[in-house]
């Protein structure tokens, strides 16, 4: 899953210009070869299940806690499907959101909302839209694929003492909400330790910061906390996982837009 905020108005924005990324520039190379080394090391995982909770923090230091579930499942030659079910407070209690994630197409989602009794689809144009009034969009919902971007080596860099290859990305969807993304990834074991997000202005809109790494199945890297702060509000969201699970039987019929109303 897990990538924006404020809904921004992409037909009155001007397009800013994406930086020549010639197939045969060392640069460009280097970028996709990381990229694509950070994917393959996270193959094969087949589904998962976890329980997290959320803590939205205002500008003014204020908190509140949300308690969700998330299904995912891995999809062979596609984005992957993810399912994320609210359990508390009762003001959200039975919200369900379902992504299927594309790697060359606009990704499919929708959302039941209890209040309203009825799925709402997630248009393509509001993908930049706050996800249940949190620091993560919509289009951070979805699942990574590499296919997703275009990739350009910016340099290496230390972080927190963590050795790392610093990578830009440029969304080719043209209703991002970014212009570019810059991503440490460890040099160690490829995982993404922090993302900057730059919006369609080109304005530093959003840091996240992974911490809390866990190990799974001899091969699978999780971080157990996610922190998005946007830098343009002031806001925080905080993403803290208690459980994660793997390969619990999940399948197609578990993801199906027609079961929102009798998500569990």
């Amino acid at each position: 899953m897990l990538r924006l905020l404020p809904s921004l108005s992409l037909l009155l924005l001007p397009l800013l210009s994406v930086p020549t990324l010639a197939a045969d520039d060392p640069a460009v190379t280097r970028g996709y070869e990381i990229v694509t080394e950070a994917d393959n090391r996270d193959k094969g995982w087949i589904n998962t299940e976890s329980r997290m909770r959320m803590e939205l923090r205002n500008a003014h230091g204020d908190v509140s806690e949300r308690q969700l579930r998330t299904k995912t499942l891995e999809v062979d030659g596609d984005g992957d499907k993810g399912l994320t079910i609210f359990d508390q407070p009762l003001d959200v209690k039975g919200t369900a959101f379902l992504t299927f994630s594309h790697a060359l197409e606009p990704d499919d989602q929708w959302i039941y909302l209890p209040a309203l009794k009825r799925v709402k689809r997630i248009s393509s144009r509001n993908k930049s839209g706050p996800f249940m009034g949190s620091e993560f969009a919509y289009e951070d919902m979805a699942s990574f694929e590499v296919e997703k971007y275009d990739y350009r080596y910016l340099r290496d860099e230390i972080l927190d003492g963590i050795d790392c290859f610093v990578v830009e990305s440029y969304p080719r969807d043209k209703n991002s909400g970014y212009t570019r993304l810059v991503t440490w990834f460890d040099k160690a074991e490829y995982r993404a330790q922090k993302i900057d997000y730059f919006d369609r202005k080109n304005a530093a809109l959003k840091t996240l910061r992974f911490s809390e790494f866990k190990h799974y199945l001899d091969q699978y890297w999780r971080a157990h906390q996610m922190q998005m702060i946007n830098h343009q509000t002031g806001k925080s969201t905080l993403l803290t996982f208690d459980e994660i699970r793997f390969q619990t039987g999940l399948s197609d019929r578990d993801f199906n837009k027609n079961s929102l109303k009798r998500a569990k």
